[in-house]
Formats: C-alpha cells, structure tokens, sequence
C-alpha cells in the first residue's frame, strides 16, 4: 500500500482533511510514442497524456459490542480491553476480505454476485489481460464457454505465471509493475490461493522448477522461504499465498472441475479511499451498568478500472493493473 501511483494498493487520505463522500483517483498509463530525433519539429508530433479517473465513494463501516460490569467482574480477564482487541482484528479482516473481493470484481460487482452476461462483457473488455488454465487458446468471449474449457490438468504453475507476466507486458495499456528502490528491480505480484499455492509447490516436488530455484539458488538454512512460507519468487513475480482467495463457487472447469483465481498485480491494482481511519467508540448506558465498546472507519476499496472510449472515462471499462487467471484447483 502506498499513496503514489506506483503502488499496488494506492490510497487516498485527503477526505480525512476536508469533508466529502468521494475521491478520485487518476489513472496514469505509459507513454508509448517514439518522440522526435535530430532537428525534426516536435509540435504536432506530441503523444496525448492518457489519463484517466474513476471515482469511489466512501461509506461508514461499524461494529460494537457490550460488556456489563457483573459480566467483567467475574471474568478473570479484562473483557472491554479483550473487546477491544477482538474488534481491532474484526476491523482489520474486514479490510483484508473487502480487498479480497475487490480483486475479483466484475465491474464493480462482487464476482458471485455478477450475472452472466456481464461476466462475459467484463471478459470481453479484458481479453488482454486475462487467462483460463494455462493456455490463451481457452479464451473465447462467453465467460461461461472459456470457463468450461480448462481442464483438471490446467493447474498454477511456474510456466502459467511466466504466461500471466507476458499478458502484463503486452497489455494494451500496458500493466506497469512496481519499481522497488531498495533492490533497484521492477516486480509484479501474484495472490494466490491454497490450492493454487499448493499445486504450484508440492507437486512433482523433486522436478519442481519453482521448487528447485528456491531451493537452490537462495539463501540455505532455516530462512528458506520453503521452511517458512513465506514469499516465493519466481520470474520477476512475488508470489503470496491468501488462503483466504477461495475457488469460485458459480462456475466450473471441464467436467466439474473446481476453479480458483491467481491475481498477478502490478501499479495501482486496488484503490483505497479513507475519510476516517480506524477508531475505536464507547458507550455508556443503563445508569453505568452497560459498557459499549465499538470501532467504526469511513472509507471505499474497489479494483480501479479506466474506460477505454476516447472521451467517456467509464465507457468499456478494463482492469487497470491486473492480469487474472482462472486455473484448476480440485479439493485436498
């Protein structure tokens, strides 16, 4: 998460200085023209900034619950500071879910909760920046059709994100990946689920190739990302598993096969807007007897998206920093 446009997960905090109910952000895409060499005129031959906006609108999210004093007095903890804690982390997988479900949006709709012909128009609109299994050749328009064609043997591989990467590359507008000063690289990232997670790391585990680079081509010892689960690299993508990315309950593989989403992400992938960060609330009813303790946030998280019409920001929408891939992942 960052403010700038640079970052995966890009924030906007001005509504928590002034009053207001939205905030927009700017989508910036790469500059693509050849520009003019030697004594050759530049007017004329300038490149057209595209730029373009999409806006969300804040909302108030809250919770609460209630500790009386004979409740407290026989709890041997101190249950309005546990209430606290216990809303704190409710607030922050909140924040996680919401994300989570803005990654696989439909146009601003819940991914379960899109019809089908508007699977298939996102689909359509996003044909350069989305894969079923792990062949291009799957893609057809209906999202139902493409959707049907991945086969159980389609599951996440290394060679399935190097595919995802590419897809990123060429994209028209191309998605941006993210420039990390420390390391002086450029890297996307991958969301991945535990099923994926798990068909990418354990099968074939001693031909693995993403297996064989971790294992043998970064740091020995207990640090190895393969004792810890922590990042996996590979091909320029930082791989995080998210058990909480489920396989999509609406939709299925050939014959029945179970689907799961991988999100390769690059520059402003999520936006976030907040009007008021994360505080916590009391109250104070039934003469003292009552303790209420809450939290409450104003913010927005939505995927951002920019239209492709040359005049309408809104008009044929594509995702602006994602590649999604739909693979097959079958239950343990």
């Amino acid at each position: 998460m960052g403010t700038s446009e640079a970052s995966i997960i890009q924030l906007k905090e001005e509504l928590t200085k002034k009053r207001g109910d939205s905030v927009t952000f700017a989508l910036v895409n790469e500059l693509v023209g050849s520009g003019v060499t030697g004594n050759n005129t530049l007017r004329g031959n300038e490149e057209r900034l595209g730029s373009r906006s999409m806006k969300l609108t804040v909302d108030v999210l809250r919770h609460a619950v209630a500790v009386d004093d004979w409740d407290d007095q026989k709890s041997v903890i101190d249950l309005r500071m546990a209430a606290q804690t216990q809303l704190r982390e409710w607030a922050q997988k909140k924040l996680r879910d919401a994300i989570i479900t803005s990654l696989g949006e439909i146009d601003g709709t819940a991914f379960e909760s899109a019809t089908g012909a508007a699977r298939t128009t996102w689909n359509t609109n996003n044909a350069d920046r989305v894969l079923f299994g792990s062949s291009t050749a799957n893609y057809t328009a209906n999202f139902a059709s493409a959707a049907a064609s991945i086969a159980a043997s389609e599951q996440l591989g290394p060679l399935t994100l190097s595919l995802m990467k590419r897809l990123a590359q060429k994209a028209s507008p191309k998605i941006k990946p993210i420039y990390v000063k420390e390391m002086d690289q450029e890297w996307y990232v991958a969301f991945i689920g535990s099923r994926s997670w798990r068909n990418l790391t354990e099968n074939s585990p001693t031909t693995n190739v993403l297996t064989l680079a971790n294992r043998d081509a970064r740091i020995r010892g207990e640090d190895n990302p393969l004792f810890t689960g922590d990042s996996l690299v590979w091909d320029g993508i930082i791989l995080r598993e998210i058990p909480e990315i489920q396989p999509l309950l609406a939709v299925s593989g050939s014959a029945g096969t179970a689907i799961e989403p991988v999100y390769l992400c690059g520059a402003q992938a999520i936006g976030i807007g907040w009007a008021q960060r994360t505080k916590s609330t009391t109250d104070l009813t039934d003469y003292g007897f009552l303790h209420g303790v809450g939290v409450q946030e104003i913010r927005a998280i939505k995927k951002l998206r920019f239209g492709t019409d040359p005049t309408v920001d809104t008009t044929t929408p594509k995702d602006h920093g994602i590649v999604t891939a739909f693979v097959a992942a079958a239950s343990d």
